[in-house]
């Protein structure tokens, strides 16, 4: 359309420097109008972001329907158009020669680009195996081999974020990225648009007075930009604007740092093991500081490794995770029993990566020091996943030896490399528990910079001087760090590299890690910080010859994980204290609490999981009336369910899973009396092969659940929990061959629709293949159906369960949204494609009754909701046991601590006792 008004506009080459001005004005206003929305929120944030995102949807739409081009006037040579924040069009000519103006005309290419937001970011057939979802709770740091967060794909398949979420950050991402089209605006493609922005300083980060006057700054920095449209919350958005600004001002942190080694290079004293001499007690022996810094919830993990390292003569000071409300509460009760145990009175939630967790060594560390009645040696630092290879009479023998030096591990690579892959030359800033890259710096001057493992051993000396001391090394170090991406993992390596106590440096921090790069780097901490690193895998039992064939001093290991493998632990603490008695009970059970009421609280769990312990609440109960068979008047061993779960754990033996105790309340019918109960529920697998076997068949097993490790290769919903708003992964596992196979992965929903298929390519040496399909919610309820083909030939099949809810939002569900959530998808699609062709040649008949019982079901409430729940967990798990807690009026009622399958059975392994004459516990 050639009188299109863009055309008109720039028909004259005399006035296109007026148009390119116009066009930086409106990318300034539009971005700072960008800002302003997400800052104007407060609270409220999502709501205008979603009305933002659709005024911003109906702008695709106009752009779309503009005409993809308009007419060339010769002679003019054409200058590509930039589509600026989606909405924008902005077309350039330039004339030819030196000649005056005569309209020009020219395409505008924007058009194309704006498309390109409404393609679907997923395809049908995947030959790769995308990123699955991470622990949102982890906070595990590691001596980490990060890699640039930019080359990972922000919208990977398993991300930890939900298909709309995704959609939504993506669209962002995007359009912050064409603001900082440079092309517009007649600049270097390396330099980014401006970005400016007046903020009133509201908590000024560390290193940065409060000052009452406006900042202004100009944001340019492509990473900036990007964390303040991430940022959630005002506050957070504010001071990233103060950290980047001060920055700019080169007033962050010192340029330069002076260097008070007295030796050049770096100084490692080279200490060996004395394995002779080791156990002979010294004449005087150190006292060492342990601190614990724990989270999550394997309580009893924890206290397995509080009774290998517990002695009288040490102190124990240990930090809970400010998210961690039930360990919380229970380390509260250990430090209670013992007068050298003490629980930090400041909670903080560390994050990996973050400025956090050198924030709490720090603090532990003041706290330490002021303590005059601990008279402590050397610090050490542990958490849960540790385990001692070594006798605490060993390791003191070997710490009163060389107590004048400290034990840190160095990276042991390229210096220049390791600043590169650790981050240290970018700026990081840590807010709404998440480490935003904010863009680059300089290393300060006059210093090495050193780093390696978190995990060390400091002599009392050494942690007085990095507390206490004034000095310009340690200031400007904890300014610098203040800023740095996993800085435990290099702030006390170079503040000891280039102090008065450098050649007090042993490069062994005594550990040995357990070390996977292929499993253990697959950025599984990006969702809480813009980079990618590295965590070491679980030990094993086929490890234990690994820890008697160290050569260098080693006394701990990492990590352990008892849900994983409780047997290494068993077998480390059987080498060093001896075997339990033959019969001690519960030495092959392991339980970890998932949920407790009094310190999570409903709002904790998922209506999903809510629903499922209802569920298997009332199967408990339907076994206690079994109990008396043949006595159908006797109510004594009839029950009636009431409230809400108490507490869930895990329940494994010989490190499997076996399903899930769940404790709760009931009235007893016969007593009217309120009872304690426990119920066991077991799941049943449904996994069956093909029944003709196929020649080039490797499938082992195969899985569907959620919340998927890729470093262990297991999933964390241990039972496979899944409700209609769930986005299910599917798993195989294979044997190795000597080629590769093309498997084709066909899920079925309860009516026989066909949700997915899609390829998987395994290769020869693969073991394990996962994916999650991008599934439109909600899922119809019912028996799912996941197929493994090979050239149309079936290899496998298994089933699982999508359960109907019972609650919505911790309320018994209402009509109306169970026909919305009940319901299955819009227009019973799960995908954009359409698979329905596909059932014939899987002979999957779609059953007119099976849909109308289906559309029945999705409005049921009540009673008959329940019933429908009911059967359906049926079909997968059973009630195995339930016993009593407290009192109970059914006669042949077991009780709980008589069993040895509840989580109230003797665990004697894990049990706390007073310390004996020689000091110990165990």
């Amino acid at each position: 359309m050639v009188g299109n008004p863009c055309v008109r506009r720039l028909a004259r080459r005399s006035r296109s420097v007026l148009v390119v001005a116009l066009a930086v004005l409106l990318v300034q206003t539009l971005i700072v109008w960008n800002f302003s929305s997400l800052d104007s929120a407060g609270e409220g944030t999502g709501k205008r972001r979603e009305k933002r995102d659709s005024r911003v949807g109906g702008l695709n739409k106009a752009v779309r329907e503009q005409p993809q081009s308009v007419p060339q006037r010769k002679g003019d040579p054409l200058l590509p158009c930039v589509c600026v924040c989606v909405c924008v069009c902005v077309c350039v000519w330039g004339g030819g020669g030196g000649g005056g103006g005569g309209g020009g005309g020219g395409r505008c290419v924007g058009t194309v680009q704006a498309k390109s937001l409404d393609t679907p970011s997923h395809s049908i057939y995947h030959s790769h195996q995308p990123k699955e979802r991470v622990r949102l709770d982890s906070n595990n740091n590691e001596n980490s081999v990060p890699k640039d967060f930019d080359t990972i794909d922000s919208h990977s398949n398993l991300g930890a974020r939900s298909q709309q979420q995704q959609a939504l950050v993506g669209s962002t991402k995007r359009k912050l990225d064409k603001a900082q089209a440079q092309s517009i605006l007649g600049k270097s493609a390396s330099k980014d648009p401006p970005f400016y922005l007046s903020q009133k300083l509201v908590s000024a980060p560390p290193g940065l007075e409060r000052r009452k006057e406006q900042l202004q700054c100009e944001i340019n920095g492509k990473e900036a930009i990007s964390a303040l449209s991430r940022a959630k919350t005002k506050l957070c958005r504010q001071q990233i604007v103060e950290v980047y600004c001060k920055h700019k001002d080169r007033a962050l942190m010192p340029d330069k740092v002076p260097r008070y080694c007295p030796i050049e290079g770096k100084a490692s004293v080279n200490v060996q093991w004395e394995e002779d001499s080791s156990d002979a007690a010294p004449a005087g022996p150190v006292r060492i500081a342990f601190v614990l810094v724990i989270h999550g919830r394997a309580l009893r993990q924890f206290q397995r490794l509080f009774k290998a390292i517990y002695h009288t003569s040490h102190y124990y000071y240990i930090h809970v995770d400010k998210r961690s409300s039930y360990l919380h509460k229970e380390v509260l009760f250990l430090a209670s029993q013992y007068p050298n145990v003490r629980v930090t009175p400041w909670r903080m939630a560390t994050i990996w990566g973050g400025a956090s967790l050198l924030t709490m060594y720090l603090r532990s560390m003041e706290d330490l020091l002021h303590m005059p009645e601990w008279s402590w040696d050397f610090f050490i630092n542990l958490s849960a996943a540790d385990y001692p290879i070594r006798t605490s009479e060993q390791l003191v023998a070997f710490l009163s030896k060389h107590r004048n030096m400290n034990f840190i591990k160095s990276h042991g690579r390229d210096n220049a490399r390791f600043i590169r892959k650790q981050g240290l030359d970018r700026l990081f800033y840590e807010c709404d528990t998440h480490m935003w890259r904010l863009g680059d710096r300089t290393i300060p001057e006059g210093i090495v910079v050193d780093g390696g493992s978190d995990w060390f051993l400091l002599n009392r000396p050494f942690v007085n001087y990095v507390v206490n001391s004034q000095d310009e090394l340690v200031s400007s170090m904890k300014l610098f760090y203040a800023y740095t991406l996993l800085p435990a993992e290099s702030f006390f390596h170079t503040v000891l590299e280039n102090s008065p106590h450098c050649e007090s440096m042993v490069d062994n921090n005594l550990r040995l890690t357990n070390w996977n790069r292929k499993l253990g780097c697959k950025c599984q901490y990006k969702h809480i910080v813009d980079w990618c690193g590295c965590s070491p895998n679980d030990f094993k039992p086929s490890d234990l010859p690994r820890f008697q064939q160290v050569s260098r001093p080693t006394f701990f290991a990492r990590k352990f994980e008892a849900s994983v493998s409780q047997e290494i632990i068993n077998l480390l603490d059987s080498f060093l204290f001896g075997a339990y008695a033959p019969g001690t009970p519960g030495l092959q059970a392991y339980w970890e609490n998932i949920y407790e009421q009094e310190t999570d609280g409903l709002a904790s769990l998922s209506d999903a999981t809510i629903s499922h312990y209802h569920a298997f609440t009332r199967m408990g109960l339907s076994r206690a009336a079994g109990l008396l068979q043949g006595h159908p008047s006797d109510k004594s061993c009839r029950y009636m369910a009431m409230g809400h779960p108490v507490s869930v754990h895990l329940y494994f033996l010989s490190d499997q899973f076996q399903g899930y105790l769940i404790h709760h309340m009931a009235t007893n019918q016969g007593s009217a009396q309120l009872e304690s109960l426990e119920t066991w529920v077991t799941p049943r697998d449904p996994f069956t092969l093909a029944h003709t076997p196929h020649q080039t068949n490797r499938l082992q097993h195969l899985q569907v659940g959620t919340d998927w490790d890729p470093k262990e290769r297991l999933f964390r919903n241990w039972g496979g929990l899944l409700g209609p708003e769930d986005e299910p992964v599917a798993m195989q596992r294979w044997s190795r061959s000597q080629s590769n196979l093309t498997a084709t992965i066909v899920w079925i929903d309860p009516t026989n629709v066909i949700a997915a298929t899609y390829d998987i390519l395994v290769d020869a040496a693969a073991e394990f293949t996962h994916y999650r399909p991008p599934l439109s919610p909600p899922l119809r309820p019912g028996v799912w159906t996941l197929k493994v083909l090979h050239h149309w030939s079936p290899l496998g099949q298994t089933s699982f369960i999508v359960a109907p809810l019972e609650f919505h939002q911790q309320q018994p569900i209402q009509q109306e949204e169970t026909q919305r959530l009940h319901g299955g998808p819009s227009r019973n699609s799960y995908m954009e494609q359409s698979f329905h062709g596909l059932n014939p040649v899987l002979r999957l008949p779609v059953s007119l009754g099976t849909v109308e019982e289906a559309e029945a079901n999705a409005s049921l409430t009540g009673a008959p909701l329940r019933r429908w729940v009911d059967q359906l967990l049926e079909s997968r798990w059973s009630a195995a046991d339930v016993c009593s807690i407290g009192p109970s009026t059914c006669p042949i009622m077991r009780r709980c601590h008589l069993t040895a399958w509840s989580s109230v059975s003797p665990d004697p392994k894990s049990e706390l006792i007073p310390p004996r004459k020689d000091g110990r516990i165990r």
